[in-house]
């Protein structure tokens, strides 16, 4: 292909004759939409659209002359392959929470040009970064543009899917109660008036639940909580009468979607609004007037939804029990399938990401998957966040190992889970690593702590069995995860991010436990479960009240890749006691290939 007329140098032409036009020397485009969603409906990939760099995460930024995309190094392997000959510069950053592409902003952009971003996309903590860097530089910021309205012509519409209610028994907590907790935190806070934009914050808090968001049960909404009443601002037509009415009865009026900035800034005078500046773009907080009162911090939805209740746990371990059982089945049909020497058709990639669908489809309660299948075989899998397609992807074939990373979403809950699989034969190098991972999964999994630990105080633990032999990963160990929500939800997070105080573990809250260990271009491993804070008995209450992880994940840890002479007796005994409790749960929900398969996985080492 001429790399002159390929589409990504099209597309970028497109916007940099935009620029001109407009007298602007540089766009930004985050990662983002209105809502500051982690995965966006198509309307708002204009990063992708524009770069062809398809991970979920990593900021973009054109020039005139210039391009450059900012990515982790989850995405580094990945995106080196995606931006050839595109003309885009890939910067490697340490973390996705990075800023280095404000200083080469300044570097590129000249003193007294102007830098466009929509602030309709653009975080309220994100601007505040920015203007701090571009100011000092002499750069104008214009936040009232969009370049994408101009230079993409075929931009998708926003989704029209419909909202429907996420009912009891798995909603058990009723939506007028949430209502009731999150006005009582805003009354703490000295606010009358709250503005919720995150997506998921407003389901958990309504009790509702779309399909905008690919992979995560969500729908496009601004809230507006106020001390006795409630507006919620979607789209015409996707809220069917049924829930209106419903809505109504609770005291939540519905209004249009772009009805959103008037109502911020019509707010009565004198009027104290509460808005979290993480959670919320620059450009609706510009719509609040000056004689309103903003008071900033995290939405208490936020914190509220992180504490899953007792009911929720229970209906969260039956998800998980099928989608055990659901692993067991495709595992049996995958190996047998490797195993037959008279198979025509080549397993692929793409062949474990289908099968593996399946399997969960016909599990009760299933709704889809939480995140697009990771399924990675040998150098694949040294790419944390590789997808595969039906223009690249391995066959499954001779010796190494195989990594999936994948997840549904369950009416009672939301699963992740990681595991590696030997192909043919293990390497000892192969098997040191997997044991090494292995050690990092289980020593924070057996870890107590006091309650109100910060979150990512616990990250080193989980890296000591590495640290030790000199490795590391670059991902953060944990992520929070939503109940039937989104599958990466705060605000915890077991990672070298800087710990604040809302990152305390309490009770209730479930997080993934998935350290990894990534050799590019021969083999990536990673274990990871799901665990939910529980508090943990037989100890003294003299210093502290302590909390421990029950494991909910229920899958067999392959120990065809372990390194025997690398685990002590404690870690042994941790091991087959998994087995034995992932044995005794899905037993029940497996027969024939699966059950035996399930019963060989699980034999104690």
């Amino acid at each position: 292909m001429d790399q002159r007329t390929s589409p990504i140098r099209l597309r970028l032409q497109r916007v940099r004759d935009t620029l001109n036009s407009l007298e602007v020397a540089a766009v930004l485009v985050p990662s983002s939409d209105p809502h500051l969603s982690e995965y966006l409906p198509e309307r708002w990939q204009g990063r992708q659209w524009l770069s062809g760099f398809t991970g979920s995460m990593a900021t973009l930024v054109v020039t005139t002359d210039r391009a450059a995309l900012f990515a982790d190094s989850r995405y580094w392997v990945q995106a080196e392959a995606e931006l050839a000959g595109t003309g885009i510069d890939l910067v490697r950053i340490p973390t996705g929470a990075a800023v280095h592409h404000i200083d080469w902003i300044v570097a590129n952009v000249p003193r007294g040009a102007s830098l466009a971003v929509d602030g309709n996309v653009l975080g309220l903590a994100a601007a505040q970064a920015l203007h701090a860097g571009v100011d000092k530089a002499g750069i104008s910021l214009r936040t009232d543009i969009d370049v994408f309205d101009t230079a993409w012509p075929d931009r998708p519409a926003l989704p029209d899917a419909p909202v429907y209610q996420h009912v009891a028994p798995h909603a058990p907590l009723a939506r007028a109660e949430k209502l009731r907790l999150v006005r009582e935190a805003m009354a703490a806070h000295g606010a009358a008036h709250h503005f919720v934009s995150t997506v998921d914050d407003i389901a958990w808090l309504l009790n509702l639940r779309g399909s905008d968001v690919s992979y995560n049960p969500v729908f496009l909404a601004h809230l507006l909580v106020h001390p006795e009443l409630a507006t919620l601002f979607v789209a015409d037509g996707k809220v069917p009468a049924d829930v209106v009415a419903a809505l109504e009865a609770d005291g939540v009026a519905v209004k249009p979607y772009d009805a959103a900035g008037p109502a911020l800034a019509s707010l009565p005078a004198g009027a104290t609004l509460l808005v979290d500046p993480r959670r919320v773009t620059l450009g609706l907080r510009e719509h609040v007037g000056g004689s309103t009162a903003v008071i900033e911090a995290i939405n208490p939805s936020t914190l509220f939804k992180s504490r899953k209740s007792a009911e929720e746990a229970a209906h969260v371990r039956e998800a998980m029990a099928q989608d055990g059982a659901a692993m067991c089945e495709f595992y049996a049909w995958f190996e047998k399938a490797l195993a037959d020497t008279k198979r025509t058709e080549p397993l692929t990639e793409i062949t474990v990401d289908e099968h593996l669908t399946a399997a969960r489809a016909r599990r009760p309660g299933f709704v889809g998957l939480s995140f697009p299948t990771i399924a990675g075989f040998n150098s694949n899998g040294a790419m944390p966040h590789y997808r595969a397609t039906a223009a690249s992807h391995a066959t499954i074939t001779g010796n190494g190992l195989l990594l999936i990373d994948s997840g549904g979403q369950y009416v009672g809950g939301t699963t992740d889970i990681t595991r590696v699989w030997p192909i043919g034969t293990v390497s000892a190098e192969q098997k040191r690593d997997y044991t090494l991972v292995l050690k990092g999964t289980m020593a924070l999994s057996r870890t107590r702590f006091p309650r109100g630990t910060l979150s990512p105080m616990l990250d080193a633990i989980a890296r000591a069995p590495l640290w030790e032999q000199g490795l590391d990963y670059g991902h953060g160990t944990g992520h929070g995860v939503g109940y039937f929500l989104n599958v990466h939800e705060g605000p915890q997070s077991i990672s070298k991010a800087v710990p604040e105080p809302h990152m305390a573990m309490v009770p209730g809250m479930i997080t993934s436990i998935e350290p990894g260990l990534y050799r590019p271009g021969q083999w990536g491993i990673r274990i990871e479960n799901l665990v939910l804070n529980v508090a943990a008995p037989g100890l003294p209450v003299e210093f502290a009240e302590f909390l421990e992880f029950e494991t909910l994940t229920l899958c067999p840890i392959d120990t065809r890749c372990i390194d025997r002479s690398l685990l002590r007796a404690d870690e042994v005994d941790w091991l087959n006691r998994y087995h034995a409790t992932v044995r005794e749960r899905l037993s029940p929900l497996v027969t024939g290939e699966a059950l035996a398969w399930l019963v060989e996985r699980t034999a104690p080492l």
